[in-house]
């Protein structure tokens, strides 16, 4: 279209350049052929302008052609890469969906009391596992009629009662509070914590085998750490005096998760020992029981000794017989000694 719209404007000019042309001169056969020249030349001209405009409409369309596809290539890659990242947001978005759910029924279990018991259980059967030989503790122990332990480590013949509690409620108003507040929740708090270690000192019965101490296994961290820190949070509640109060009074010692791991290595070591000890009993006894089997058989040996020692006695005075028949005979026969008499020694007993 815009090769067309030049070469009509060219030769609109070319033809008006003639019209004033023909209006000046006259007009001859002469004038007539040199118009027709210069028509021919401005023809040749207009063609020759046409297939440049042409050829370079021509390179430029190819140029703008490869631009565009270029374009039109990385639009597609970004809309591509664009369609990704929104499907990969959307998963995410749903992933964080789930763990929005799953931390939403994580806190229901943990606003249940018995939910979050079971799940202090699960915690301590965890730990247990992963640190203590198998046959070395035992879950659900029952210590009586109606009482139950949550688990109990078993230290050659003495047990260790380790039982789970989990205070979580008046801990999270607690933190939560206002100064105002904080008095009675404080005085709540450690009613709570004092009533857990009571229960766990029931546990405590060396008339069944236990020893004078248990465990009060606290499977949050952050609790523990503040018991252990002296202050629960920003309240004045003095966990140290919790602490002794348990240590002291109800033989109780509280642990957390680490606390526990670090002691179940200790009592690893200690279970160890206690089976080397064995072993080395057992060694023992087995020798004392071959001394025993030595000592027999040295008793079977004498006996064997002295029945060895008449025979040989027999055999002798037998040898001594037969030479002096033998000599019996030389005197009569008149011939030399046929019998060399051969006299055994009897087994020296006394040898060591």
């Amino acid at each position: 279209m815009l090769v067309a719209v030049i070469i009509s404007g060219v030769l609109v000019v070319a033809l008006a350049a003639i019209i004033v042309w023909q209006n000046r001169k006259p007009k001859t056969t002469d004038a007539h052929l040199l118009l027709k020249a210069d028509l021919t030349q401005i023809s040749e001209n207009v063609t020759q302008l046409k297939e440049g405009l042409q050829k370079q409409l021509t390179e430029q369309l190819g140029q703008s052609n490869k631009q565009m596809t270029a374009q039109f290539q990385a639009s597609a890659k970004i809309i591509t890469d664009v369609t990704q990242k929104l499907t990969e947001l959307d998963k995410t978005n749903k992933n964080v969906g789930d763990i929005a759910s799953e931390l939403k029924s994580l806190q229901n279990v943990l606003q249940n009391p018995k939910q979050r018991g079971v799940l202090g259980e699960y915690y301590l059967d965890q730990i247990l596992k992963n640190l203590l030989p198998p046959g070395t503790y035992e879950l659900q122990y029952k210590m009586g009629e109606g009482v139950t332990v949550d688990a109990v480590i078993k230290l050659d013949d003495k047990l260790l009662p380790i039982d789970s509690k989990f205070s979580l409620e008046n801990y999270n108003r607690l933190l939560d509070a206002k100064p105002e507040e904080r008095v009675v929740l404080e005085r709540a708090f450690k009613e709570d914590l004092k009533r857990r270690i009571d229960e766990t000192a029931k546990y405590i019965k060396p008339a069944k085998g236990t020893l004078d101490q248990a465990l009060m296994f606290i499977p949050s961290e952050a609790i523990y750490y503040d018991l252990l820190a002296n202050k629960v949070g920003a309240a004045g509640v003095s966990g140290r005096n919790l602490m002794q109060y348990a240590a002291k009074d109800k033989k109780v010692t509280i642990v957390g998760p680490s606390t526990l791991s670090a002691m179940l290595q200790i009592i690893v070591q200690g279970l160890r020992s206690i089976d080397i000890h064995k072993d080395t009993e057992k060694i023992r006894k087995n020798i004392e029981q071959l001394s025993r089997h030595l000592v027999a058989h040295n008793g079977y040996m004498q006996k064997l000794g002295n029945s060895l020692g008449t025979t040989v006695g027999h055999f002798n005075v037998t040898y001594k017989e037969l030479g002096k028949i033998d000599k019996d005979v030389v005197k009569i026969a008149e011939t030399s000694p046929s019998v060399e008499p051969m006299l055994l020694d009897r087994p020296n007993l006394d040898e060591e």
